[in-house]
């Protein structure tokens, strides 16, 4: 398998993977245009417009986008993140040149129907009181506006109903103008395809278009901080969050290693000794995930109002554990996990297009699959046990907790208890 970059004159990038021996491929358009991009007032734009790109092109109707690509049985989806917007399709291989028409189409042409935007906005609405109503949701917002207060990368991605009741159709199209240039598009392809074709069907549906500077998103800040609510809910839930490597910092692969160890499965740390050893939870959990220029290693559990002290008070001296004694073989098996889960994962050509897309939009290029193991595998366990120091001592932290937690740890206790 091999990896194919180009670059139109513009400045928009193609970037693609054939694999052998395989009927179908994945293909979209990542756009460099997120949740962290938007202004205050714009808050959750990047959502509204991934929805409206749906409802209607000035080729097709919205029933019609949805058939081109059903017809053929393929499906179509899109997501919006905090750092990129995305619209892909899985198709059989010769209908690769119908999905990349749609795809264009539905980013190049959206009509913006203001009965459509009506519908639309309704969707959204409830989409939004629907994630206020799942618990192990909304802490997460909470949790990454503690880690990041006052800052785009801390706004929630559906945003705010306010601001979502407001959009017009010339908000809509305004964020385009200013977002979706052809130097923040990446067309992202794997499987069944052919690199030759994909570069000629980008230049006849993207060379047109003029090169135009996105605006540089503003450099992220961990602040901290701790988030409260208590409602009646059945459990309380707990989320701690640690500042972290970002993608461009090779310590994101000792960051990623020490949370797979700590809790990133049945074998770990967390999981043995709350869940197994004590019966304190169901779900605990502990993960590291990354942007282009920050990232946060987080902790989550839900757990009894009585008992939401207790477990607060282990992660921390677990974590500090970690420090002190983290295994050879603890850090073998995350590594290879880790290795696993990634090459695993890269035999669905969707995720290996969303993989491309993602190094070309953090990197500008594909580093190889060896290189990246490489990485992983030069993490030591004096390694990790140095960034486990790091975390249950030094490192920034935020708070989240949700729902029967009168008797949970402040952050500053949680704090002192780190310290000591």
């Amino acid at each position: 398998m091999t990896v194919r970059q180009d670059q139109l004159k513009n400045g928009f990038r193609i970037v693609s993977e054939h694999m052998p021996g395989l009927q179908s491929a994945a293909i979209g358009i990542w756009v460099t245009a997120g949740g962290r991009h938007e202004r205050i007032e714009q808050n959750g734009i990047a959502h509204f417009l991934e929805h409206m790109a749906f409802k209607g092109s000035e080729r097709r109707s919205a029933l019609q986008i949805a058939e081109a690509i059903e017809d053929v049985g393929g499906y179509i989806n899109a997501y919006t993140s905090r750092e990129v917007t995305a619209y892909y399709a899985r198709v059989l291989k010769d209908d690769v040149a119908l999905a990349m028409d749609v795809i264009g189409d539905i980013v190049l042409n959206p009509v913006f129907d203001p009965r459509e935007i009506e519908v639309e906005r309704g969707v959204i609405l409830q989409e939004i009181g629907q994630a206020y109503d799942t618990p192990d949701d909304v802490i997460f917002d909470w949790l990454q506006e503690q880690s990041y207060h006052d800052q785009p990368l801390g706004r929630t991605i559906l945003g705010p109903s306010e601001r979502v009741s407001s959009f017009s159709r010339e908000d809509l199209s305004g964020f385009v103008a200013e977002h979706y240039g052809p130097e923040q598009m990446i067309l992202s392809a794997a499987g069944a395809v052919d690199h030759e074709a994909l570069m000629k069907m980008a230049e006849e549906m993207f060379g047109h278009l003029q090169p135009h500077k996105g605006l540089i998103p503003e450099a992220a800040r961990f602040t901290g901080g701790e988030a409260r609510q208590e409602k009646d809910l059945e459990q309380a839930h707990f989320a701690l969050a640690l500042e972290s490597p970002g993608y461009r910092d090779d310590g994101i692969y000792t960051a990623q290693i020490y949370s797979t160890a700590l809790g990133g499965g049945m074998s770990s740390r967390l999981f043995q000794e709350v869940r197994e050893s004590r019966g304190l939870c169901y779900t605990i959990f502990a993960q590291t995930g990354a942007y282009a220029d920050t990232g946060t290693t987080t902790i989550y559990a839900g757990t009894s109002a009585d008992q939401v002290a207790e477990l607060a008070t282990i992660t921390i001296d677990e974590m500090k554990r970690a420090a002190e004694d983290m295994s050879e073989e603890e850090v073998a098996r995350a590594r290879a996990q880790m290795k696993a889960g990634m090459l695993m994962g890269l035999e669905s050509p969707s995720n290996r297009a969303e993989r491309l897309a993602r190094l070309v939009q953090i990197w500008g290029r594909v580093p190889s699959l060896e290189d990246t193991v490489a990485k992983i595998d030069s993490v030591s366990t004096e390694d990790v046990r140095v960034f486990a120091e790091q975390m249950a001592a030094r490192a920034p932290a935020a708070l989240a907790l949700y729902g029967p937690v009168s008797g949970a740890p402040s952050l500053a206790d949680l704090q002192e208890r780190r310290a000591a």
